[in-house]
């Protein structure tokens, strides 16, 4: 329902409906409408998570992974953005609201971030020395190509750098 009539327009009273069941029953298992939202922000994630670490585990270079990463991410925020309005508007609800589950998406994305990278410090590719500081410095570097709300806000403008430039810049911080 939030994704057909969008977050701020369902009703907890609606979701019940849906289900054939009282509002009381679904706040059984909820205590909100946010806590409904929550849940399904944390699948999404959990999705986007598990894609990302097929990335990290393909057979190619680091950097190559790390690219990956990011024009895949890219992709998805703006296949979403265009083709699932209702629910990236739920998806900037999250992130106004800073709800939990975007910390702990972002902190998991670091943690494959920081999988890549040490594999690319095991390999040579790579000279950084704290791969805990190197992800999260990356994934702000990339942050342009991957945010929800800045990707819209960068979107076809011609004066922004593609999520392959972006990429390659944050790259090569990790090779210096």
């Amino acid at each position: 329902m939030f994704r057909h009539y969008g977050y701020t327009k369902t009703t907890v009273a609606d979701i019940a409906r849906e289900l054939g069941m009282s509002p009381a029953n679904v706040y059984r298992f909820f205590p909100s409408k946010a806590a409904i939202h929550q849940a399904l922000a944390e699948r999404m994630v959990a999705a986007k998570e598990v894609a990302t670490l097929k990335i990290a585990r393909l057979p190619i270079s680091a950097a190559d992974r790390l690219r990956a990463y990011v024009v895949e991410i890219n992709k998805a925020t703006v296949a979403t953005m265009l083709d699932e309005k209702k629910v990236h508007e739920m998806v900037t609800v999250a992130l106004e609201e800073q709800w939990d589950v975007v910390e702990r998406h972002l902190d998991r994305m670091n943690g494959i971030l920081a999988i890549i990278i040490r594999d690319g410090m095991a390999s040579g590719e790579f000279v950084t020395r704290d791969v805990d500081t190197a992800a999260r410095c990356f994934a702000q570097a990339v942050v342009s190509a991957c945010h929800p709300q800045v990707v819209a806000q960068c979107m076809g403008k011609p004066n922004r750098a593609t999520p392959e430039q972006v990429a390659e810049f944050a790259i090569r911080a990790l090779k210096a």
